[in-house]
């Protein structure tokens, strides 16, 4: 299974770092947050791997080349203008082959354990999302998960619901159909919702979107003091 690194976006929210920085190359525990996630994939047994990118791409490609240093194979997929989630995979579908694939936000810092993902996906699903209890960033969540594991759109009032982690399994199947090339996920979740393909899982162990600095700040302190420079 191969899996993409989602590194397009411009990082709004983390400016002003992201104004000369792009988000993936920022650094908490003395590496950038893009290789903390390569090295968890190798480890999870992931070699082939594709990564996006748009904002100050170069810098992405000239910090982690081929993807040798770290164990993968990098193939990247260029941007000339970020295409949302779902216009950026489906831009390089043909990098990811016809086979079901992962996908991970290159900006999570997660214990996630990415080798179960191989078997999330059922024989006719067409996604797969891991989920998490809702941050306080986040609070209204973004899906529901039934007792069979299958994903649901919060119902008005939904008391009990979750936030998509950015990690997830897709079938290439999912994004037939779709002629726009700049695209968001979201639509082709709902259709996969609507046709009872979509499940998921929780994740009840550690996760944080590294979306602005406080975050990134606080990641690397408790980073910092777990492994100390010597």
């Amino acid at each position: 299974m191969k899996v993409m690194l989602l590194a397009a976006g411009k990082g709004t929210r983390m400016l002003p770092l992201t104004a000369t920085t792009p988000k993936p190359l920022l650094k908490v525990g003395g590496m950038a947050l893009i290789e903390h996630q390569l090295g968890k994939l190798q480890a999870a047994g992931f070699t082939g791997v594709v990564i996006n990118h748009a904002w100050l791409g170069h810098q992405i490609e000239q910090a982690l080349g081929d993807g040798s240093r770290y164990g993968v194979q990098i193939q990247w997929s260029r941007e000339d203008e970020p295409l949302e989630t779902a216009g950026g995979i489906m831009q390089a579908l043909p990098l990811l082959g016809n086979e079901p694939f992962a996908v991970v936000n290159a900006d999570i810092w997660t214990d996630f354990a990415f080798a179960a993902l191989r078997r999330a996906l059922p024989a006719d699903g067409l996604a797969h999302l891991v989920l998490v209890n809702n941050p306080e960033h986040h609070p209204r969540g973004d899906f529901t998960l039934n007792s069979d594991a299958q994903l649901a759109l919060p119902q008005m009032n939904a008391t009990r619901t979750c936030t998509y982690s950015g990690i997830a399994v897709f079938s290439p199947a999912l994004f037939v159909g779709v002629t726009e090339r700049k695209y968001p996920l979201l639509p082709l979740l709902k259709k996969a919702i609507a046709l009872g393909k979509a499940s998921g899982q929780m994740h009840h162990g550690e996760w944080l979107d590294v979306g602005t600095p406080e975050r990134l700040q606080e990641l690397d302190d408790r980073l910092s003091k777990a492994h100390p420079v010597k």
